[in-house]
């Protein structure tokens, strides 16, 4: 088998396959490159040395069976055999379901995640996104503090985990989705700095030296990157990927690395013969990161978009600390705002960053589908010091609402593992650093970061403690009780809807018409034929339609049809869908 691995400022590289020791050569047609062979199989451990240092895993390593410390395991990709044939699914009109491997189930697998897969088709679900499932420290995490962009992490079922899991998915004709992360790694078991110059003091973020994307050395390093994505969605038959903040890449370059990234992707799925796609989180706000290249754009096909997390969360709890002070001043006329332009901070000033920010999108250009709606994501939930999602300070009803301005909203919903049954079960942010220090520093951190906004430290759940990630983990007996039932039929009622109705999934944002009452708490919007109304308030709506005749899709509470003056009666803290006829 031949072994290679790029070390370009090594003057003598080994490797140990197998307990043997071999010298490598340099390769004569890749400058950099050190490349040998030695007898190998699917599971043989291995590992390279440069200057004689310690052995390392392999950069590029396919399987980390004891973590990303220990030796790197040889993956026979063509060993795994595929149950069904997939031609994929594409982005538009989709309905994604963010999940978290390690907190789902108890059990915290890929195999035990596949066995719930039935619940999200029967739900309505489209795609599954999964969070990060590189190699990380320890047993359980978000997964942001990867190590190994090439490996599924051995706690959670390694590489035939992740295709077990993909086939059942595909089987149920759900696509999978996966999060990866470019624009740092994890603290603990990084040894790409031994290897090569894979990060650069030119640029510094959150995480400390920038990844290389522009510095010498970096056509290396951004083909790694791109090898790991493509990887991830040949070898893997995956669907797409979320970047994680895509904001953080530095990166001067003419050629941007995102433009070169969905190059190759998109050249991928001509090749494969399957819709693949790319889905940005960024907070720019800058839609030519969704323009499609032949249109000057970077060409990734969606993003996430927080602005209507952040006006939608807003008008639903009057919170308005940090970021959500924007949306805070007037939440309806944000609600407004996203649901008709897309982004809310367009380039007006935003008091949060005390600058203007943004830029606005040209509706005639953008569909709405590559923009992502949600009211709720592992972020948005697990960042708050207590990780309590939306359901532990809201009403069913305004829950309902909330399902009902994501579900029928123009842009792709997302939902977050849970949510639509109104999950009890708190989101927390957990670790398992296996370092002391580290887990110590984290523990402090997190502590010091709340304490600034006035929480106690008592009161900030320990990262490292077991039983904040079981704490985190779901309870599948909520479903099949109430008030959790009658949310999980809403949300069935309204993806269906929202599948059955073409106009719901009509991408065009000039077409939608929005209508509100701040100080009585009702919002409504048009999508063609079809009508949403959305009392926010305690009390009674009169909600004034149009004298159109109508009929009720779905509602939350009963109602009844608008009379001769068109004016919908809607309760307090509730939601209807009517076609206007």
């Amino acid at each position: 088998m031949q072994f290679e691995v790029w070390a370009p400022q090594a003057g003598r590289v080994t490797l140990e396959c197998d307990g043997v020791t071999r010298a490598l050569r340099p390769d004569p047609e890749r400058a950099g490159w050190w490349t040998g062979e030695a007898e190998a199989a699917d599971g043989t451990r291995y590992g390279f040395a440069v200057d004689d240092g310690p052995v390392r895993p392999d950069p590029r390593s396919r399987r980390q069976p004891d973590g990303p410390d220990g030796r790197s395991a040889v993956v026979d990709q063509g060993r795994y055999d595929w149950r069904v044939p997939w031609s994929g699914r594409p982005l538009p009109g989709a309905v994604l379901y963010e999940l978290h491997v390690g907190t789902f189930t108890a059990e915290g697998t890929l195999d035990a995640a596949a066995g719930r897969l039935e619940h999200l088709a029967e739900l309505g679900i489209t795609h599954v996104e999964l969070m990060p499932l590189c190699s990380f420290p320890g047993r359980h995490g978000w997964g942001y503090d990867g190590v190994s962009p090439w490996a599924v992490h051995e706690p959670y079922g390694g590489p035939e985990g992740l295709k077990r899991f993909v086939d059942r998915a595909h089987e149920l004709r759900l696509g999978v989705v996966l999060d990866v992360v470019h624009n740092h790694l994890g603290p603990s078991g990084n040894y790409l700095p031994e290897f090569g110059p894979y990060f650069t003091e030119r640029h510094h973020t959150p995480w400390g030296a920038a990844v290389n994307l522009d510095a010498p050395g970096s056509d290396e390093v951004r083909a790694y990157l791109l090898g790991s994505a493509l990887a991830w969605l040949r070898d893997y038959r995956l669907d797409g990927l979320r970047l994680d903040a895509v904001h953080a890449l530095a990166d001067t370059r003419a050629y941007p690395f995102l433009e070169e990234l969905s190059t190759a992707v998109d050249a991928l799925a001509a090749e494969t013969g399957r819709p693949l796609f790319l889905i940005a989180e960024s907070d720019l706000n800058d839609p030519r990161l969704i323009t499609p290249r032949r249109e000057g754009g970077l060409g990734l096909h969606a993003q996430w978009n927080d602005d209507f997390h952040h006006a939608l969360h807003t008008a639903l709890t009057g919170e308005s600390q940090g970021y959500y002070a924007d949306f805070a001043r007037d939440p309806f006329a944000a609600l407004t705002r996203t649901l008709t332009g897309g982004y809310f901070h367009d380039g007006g000033f935003s008091g949060f960053r005390d600058r203007r920010h943004g830029r606005p999108l040209d509706r005639a250009r953008v569909s709405a589908h590559r923009l992502l709606g949600y009211s709720q994501t592992h972020d948005q939930v697990g960042n708050r010091a207590q990780g309590d999602r939306l359901a532990a300070s809201l009403s069913p009803g305004l829950l309902a609402c909330a399902a009902a301005l994501t579900l029928t909203a123009p842009f792709t919903p997302m939902l977050f593992m849970g949510e639509e049954w109104a999950a009890g079960t708190p989101w927390q942010y957990f670790t398992d650093h296996t370092d002391p220090e580290l887990a110590e520093a984290v523990r402090r951190g997190r502590r010091r970061e709340f304490a600034g906004h006035g929480w106690a430290e008592t009161d900030v759940p320990d990262p490292q403690d077991p039983a904040t990630r079981d704490r985190s983990c779901l309870d599948w007996s909520e479903p099949g009780r109430e008030p959790h039932a009658r949310v999980l039929a809403w949300y069935r009622e309204l993806i269906a809807l929202r599948h059955a109705q073409p106009d719901l999934t009509d991408p065009d944002l000039a077409d939608i018409k929005v209508a509100q009452d701040a100080g009585a708490r009702w919002l409504a919007f048009r999508r063609g034929d079809v009508r949403v109304a959305v009392n926010l308030g305690p009390g009674p709506a009169a909600i004034p339609l149009g004298a159109r005749p109508a009929r009720v899709l779905a509602a939350w509470e009963p109602v009844s049809v608008p009379g001769a003056a068109g004016v919908l009666e809607v309760p307090g803290e509730s939601c209807v869908v009517l076609l206007q006829e």
